[in-house]
């Protein structure tokens, strides 16, 4: 193995930059926690949260990275800088942004599941961008895995995606991130994972910048300190930088945006972020001390001009409305109410997260946030729950766009891996979403991988239904995958709501009464208003109904004791379930500590209006 290189500085550690990508559970921040344990990182009898890179509560508690991090570990002298990105489509922003940083990847596929949409999504860009990757078969351990078929349709996808011969020509390893080893023997079942370290250093090509040229610098992540306000993070591309050298930023047009000093350099090592006096081109650090500077700006020394290319980001597909909540129990439970502050706080993630955009409505009581999908969305609108915000969010819309045959639409691919007895009733259902079927075949095990060109139109709103029609069995994973025509209209909820008609407290007697009427989504004792769904019809129609009639009390005593009333659990969604399944001319009433559904117009007056101009129209 011949020595590795430096990052093109006399002096400099040997580096190397490298991002992990892989599809939604194919294990990266768990391989990327026993990296730490074997390099040193971590003490031996360190107490250490499993999946340590996933630090958002929310990333805990889903199970999947949501933000982008960077970390580094130090392997026989060798400093390696380690990127873990987000592997959800709702979060490819993030992905694209991350691969300028980085001289190569890490593949991983898991051994029974395979190269995946989003696997073919980021690398698709990683290999636009020249990046040599390494595989690693991941799970390698599963009773069902198929490692050598996987890595066969890894190779395909390469082919597919018009990977050149060095891209190819790619070294791969088995291995298992829980277990802590990776061999180049398919059939090894114990060991380290010394052999990818040793990969990573002979594969990977160092940075090879100038480090004798003017400092320039790309930003692709930021964040905000309390102490520090705002973090850039991004890889030197040139020159050296000490703290308090004079900078500025630069658009993509090559205009000043503002000018400063290098107030604090920070550099990552492990899990921190630790000061330093200095930093050289191929180093992946974070820099403070500027206000206006944000994602894709250059940051430079005052003599550069011309700004660095910065990698274009796919449009928002999706768009929701988020507004004021004006319902009648609006203030109770969040702190966080008036449109001030919703729009400062929109306005503050559209800062840090350029795969959204908010645009203010004209009453200046909602905005309009586009997107790249639901989880994305619906992410961002749990978070401001948590931090007490009350808000009234709308039915997701997708954006049209006009092409050069009228009015185009986006379309998504969806990959479904389903018991072999329900692809009949998926296929069903897809088609009647307006999905084209592009492939159907078994994948072993009595599954069949179904895969579709569907509008995303038809998608919102599926998942739940999905989930039913398999008996929770199925999985699904969706991809963007172009702008194309406009399929024309799509067959929406077929059932009505039942809808309260006053204000006041639910009562066991009227909800008992009602469930003949359909499924309920309230228990007794839940504080309800005029205009609030609280169930789901039997029949197309909405329904108002009185879930606060109480039993007619009179003087007369009855031979038997009323049977006791045994209620159905009502039906609770998520968040994302509830934003799934409104209609229309209906909202979703979110808050710190409800999730409560209801009618666009309270009155039932103002509805029937409303409902009369539509059908006019």
């Amino acid at each position: 193995m011949s020595a590795p290189e430096t990052n093109g500085s006399p002096g400099a550690a040997p580096l190397r930059n490298i991002a992990i990508i892989a599809h939604v559970d194919h294990g990266k921040t768990t391989l990327v926690d026993q990296l730490f344990r074997q390099s040193g990182t971590f003490r031996d009898n360190q107490r250490v949260d499993e999946r340590a890179m996933d630090s958002n509560d929310l990333e805990k508690e889903r199970g999947i990275t949501i933000l982008a991090k960077c970390t580094s570990v130090e392997w026989n002298g060798t400093r390696i800088n380690i990127v873990d990105t987000p592997g959800h489509a709702d979060f490819g922003g993030e992905v694209e942004r991350i691969l300028s940083m980085v001289d190569g990847v890490i593949l991983l596929v898991d051994s029974a599941e395979g190269a995946m949409p989003q696997t073919k999504f980021v690398t698709g860009k990683a290999l636009s961008l020249g990046l040599r990757p390494i595989v690693v078969v991941n799970k390698i351990d599963r009773p069902d895995q198929r490692a050598s078929e996987v890595l066969d349709e890894v190779f395909d996808l390469f082919v597919g995606l018009d990977a050149d011969d060095d891209q190819l020509d790619f070294p791969s390893l088995y291995a298992s991130g829980r277990n802590g080893y990776a061999s180049t023997d398919i059939d090894a079942r114990e060991g380290t994972l010394d052999p990818l370290f040793e990969t990573i250093v002979s594969h990977v090509p160092s940075p090879g910048l100038d480090a004798d040229g003017p400092f320039t610098f790309l930003a692709t992540l930021l964040d905000r300190d309390n102490f520090m306000g705002r973090v850039l993070t991004g890889r030197v591309q040139s020159g050296t930088l000490k703290v308090n050298d004079p900078i500025h930023a630069l658009d993509a047009d090559g205009n000043v945006i503002e000018a400063g000093r290098a107030s604090k350099l920070l550099a990552f090592r492990g899990l921190d972020r630790v000061p330093v006096d200095e930093v050289r081109a191929g180093d992946i650090v974070a820099l403070a001390g500027l206000e206006k500077a944000t994602v894709a700006n250059t940051i430079a020394e005052p003599s550069v001009t011309t700004p660095i290319a910065a990698q274009p980001i796919d449009p928002p597909t999706l768009a929701m409305r988020f507004s004021v909540n004006d319902s009648p129990l609006a203030g109770r439970e969040g702190d966080k109410v008036t449109s001030r502050m919703i729009r400062d706080r929109l306005l503050r993630e559209s800062e840090t997260n350029v795969a959204i955009r908010v645009t203010e409505s004209d009453d200046k009581d909602s905005f309009e946030v586009a997107g790249r999908g639901e989880l994305q969305l619906g992410v961002l609108i749990e978070t401001m729950r948590r931090e007490g915000f009350e808000l009234g969010i709308s039915r997701p819309r997708v954006l049209f766009r006009d092409g050069d045959a009228g009015r185009e639409e986006p379309y998504e691919t969806v990959v479904i891996d389903v018991d072999d007895e329900y692809s009949g009733t998926v296929v069903e259902q897809m088609q009647r979403r307006k999905a084209e079927l592009t492939e159907m075949r078994p994948s072993g095990q009595g599954k069949t991988r179904i895969t579709f060109s569907a509008p995303s139109r038809g998608l919102i709103g599926y998942h739940g239904e999905f989930l039913s029609d398999t008996r929770g069995t199925g999985i699904m994973n969706r991809l963007f995958e172009k702008y194309g025509p406009y399929k024309g209209q799509i067959a929406g909820r077929a059932n009505g709501v039942l809808i309260s008609n006053g204000t006041g407290e639910t009562v066991g007697y009227a909800l008992n009464a009602l469930e003949d009427r359909g499924i309920l989504f309230v228990a007794p004792q839940t504080k309800v208003y005029e205009g609030m769904v609280i169930g789901e019809n039997a029949k197309p129609d909405d329904l108002e109904v009185n879930p606060m009639k109480s039993k007619q009390l009179t003087n007369f005593r009855s031979t038997g004791k009323d049977d006791a009333i045994r209620l159905t659990p009502p039906t609770v969604m998520s968040l994302e379930q509830a934003i799934a399944y409104i209609d229309d001319d209906e909202m979703v009433e979110v808050t710190p500590k409800s999730i409560r559904l209801r009618k666009a117009l309270l009155c039932p007056h103002e509805r029937k209006k409303a409902g009369r101009k539509s059908e006019a129209a």
